[in-house]
C-alpha cells in the first residue's frame, strides 16, 4: 500500500485529504506540526502533502530536512499563491504545489502524477506524448522519427524529460543546465532555446509555459491522439 505523509494543523483539511486518500486506496498518516512529522518520517513514504504554516515552524524548513536525508517526493499545499512562494518551494526541491482552496479530485490527479514519476527514473527511455529520449543512447525521436538537437537543446530536453509533470522555475532549469566548464546560459538564451526545441519536436505542445515561473513537460493530449 502507498504511504503517504500529510503535514497540516487544519482538521478540517486533514480529514477531507485523509477520507479521500483512503477511498483511493492510499495508507495516510496525518500530523499537525513539524516536530510530529520529523518523528513519523521515514523513507517508507512514497509522498508527502506538506502545508507551509505550521505552528511550530514552516514546509520549507521540513522539504529541507526531507530532501537532506532521501529524494522522497513533496506536494506543497498552501494558502501562499504569490510567485515568490511558489518558486522557492520549487527551487527548494518541492514536485509540485497546490494552493489552497482546491479541489480533492485536482490534488488526487497531482499525487498519481507524481508517484507516476518515481519508477520511470531508472529508466534509459522516458517518453512524453510522441516524443522519446533514449539517455543512454542520447538520442531522440519524434512521432517516430530521429531529432538532431544542440548539446544545449538536448540538455534542456532531458531536464524537462526527467521531471515530467513537474513545474520548474526558470532559475532552477538555468542552474541545471550550466554546464560542466562553466559556460554561462542566460535567461534569453533558455527563451530562445526552449523555442527552437518546439520547433525540432514538431512544434510539440506538450513543452507547456506556466506563465511568470518557468516551464512544465506534460502529456498533451491532442499529441497523443495524433
Amino acid at each position: 500500500m502507498t504511504k503517504i505523509l500529510l503535514v497540516e494543523d487544519d482538521d478540517t483539511i486533514t480529514f477531507g485529504v485523509r477520507v479521500s486518500l483512503e477511498k483511493k486506496g492510499y495508507e495516510v498518516t496525518a500530523c499537525t506540526c513539524l516536530a510530529d512529522a520529523k518523528r513519523s518520517f521515514s523513507e517508507t513514504y512514497s509522498l508527502v502533502l506538506l502545508d507551509l504554516n505550521l505552528p511550530d515552524g514552516n514546509g520549507y524548513e521540513f522539504c529541507t530536512w526531507v530532501k537532506a536525508r532521501c529524494n522522497t517526493p513533496i506536494i506543497f499545499l498552501t494558502v501562499r499563491d504569490e510567485v515568490k512562494d511558489i518558486t522557492k518551494g520549487l527551487d527548494m526541491g518541492a514536485d509540485d504545489y497546490v494552493t489552497k482552496p482546491f479541489h480533492i479530485a485536482v490534488l488526487e490527479s497531482r499525487i498519481a502524477a507524481v508517484l507516476r514519476r518515481a519508477p520511470e527514473e531508472a529508466d534509459a527511455l522516458i517518453s512524453c506524448g510522441r516524443i522519446s529520449l533514449d539517455r543512454e543512447r542520447m538520442r531522440v525521436q519524434a512521432e517516430g522519427k530521429e531529432v538532431v538537437l544542440t548539446a544545449l537543446e538536448y540538455r534542456l530536453l532531458l531536464v524537462l524529460m526527467e521531471n515530467k509533470g513537474r513545474t520548474l522555475p526558470r532559475s532552477l532549469i538555468l542552474e541545471k543546465l550550466w554546464d560542466s566548464e562553466g559556460n554561462y546560459v542566460n535567461d534569453n538564451t533558455l527563451t530562445v532555446t526552449v523555442k527552437r526545441l518546439r520547433e525540432k519536436l514538431k512544434n510539440t505542445r506538450c513543452i507547456a509555459t506556466v506563465r511568470g515561473i518557468g516551464y512544465r513537460m506534460e502529456e498533451a493530449e491532442d499529441e497523443t491522439r495524433r
